[in-house]
């Protein structure tokens, strides 16, 4: 296999009919040739109602909590996806993605994430959109995705609503007129 494809976005292409990737965004975290670890970025979960999550001690929340859908594998895991450097990277358990982009998996900021004032640039994500060997480049030949370099202020400053079509039109394309390949092109 050639060099990693992580960090990338993967934009999915409009005739997608998984309805778990339509229109989305995915931040390629990870990529080898045991396969490929995502996050879908552009698709928020909003709670109502306490939510108790599951640290010693427990923590509660009442206030309005935004949740991201990372994808359809293990929806009972979370990540915390920092959009930031973090004061104290090395007391954070997790992995750097990019420039001022991590991924933790620390209790202690997962508390703080759930406080009265969580910190900036930080979201909570259940899941992830996985791949196993060689089928993430089967569906790249196959064109189901466009790549695109991450752009943390995209994630972060861009309604989710509106985020594949930005990055889509970042890359000078118009999502309306793309198709996917059939066959040899």
């Amino acid at each position: 296999m050639g060099a990693s494809l992580a960090p990338a976005f993967l934009l999915s292409m409009p005739q997608m009919t998984d309805p778990n990737f339509s229109r989305t965004v995915v931040l390629l975290c990870k990529h080898s040739e045991e396969g490929a670890f995502g996050l879908v970025v552009n698709r928020p979960l909003v709670t109502t109602g306490r939510v108790t999550v599951n640290l010693e001690p427990p923590v509660s929340t009442d206030r309005e909590l935004q949740v991201w859908i990372g994808g359809p594998v293990e929806p009972q895991r979370s990540w915390v996806l920092v959009g930031d450097e973090p004061e104290a990277m090395e007391e954070l358990t997790g992995m750097r993605i990019a420039d001022d982009l991590y991924l933790s998996t620390s209790p202690d900021l997962l508390r703080r994430l759930l406080g009265p004032t969580p910190p900036p640039f930080t979201r909570l994500v259940i899941g992830y959109a996985g791949w196993g060997p060689g089928q993430l480049e089967a569906e790249l030949e196959a064109s189901a995705w466009l790549m695109s370099d991450v752009d943390r202020d995209l994630i972060f400053n861009t309604p989710p609503e509106q985020l594949w079509e930005t990055a889509i039109r970042r890359l000078g394309a118009d999502p309306n007129a793309l198709q996917m390949s059939r066959g040899v092109h």
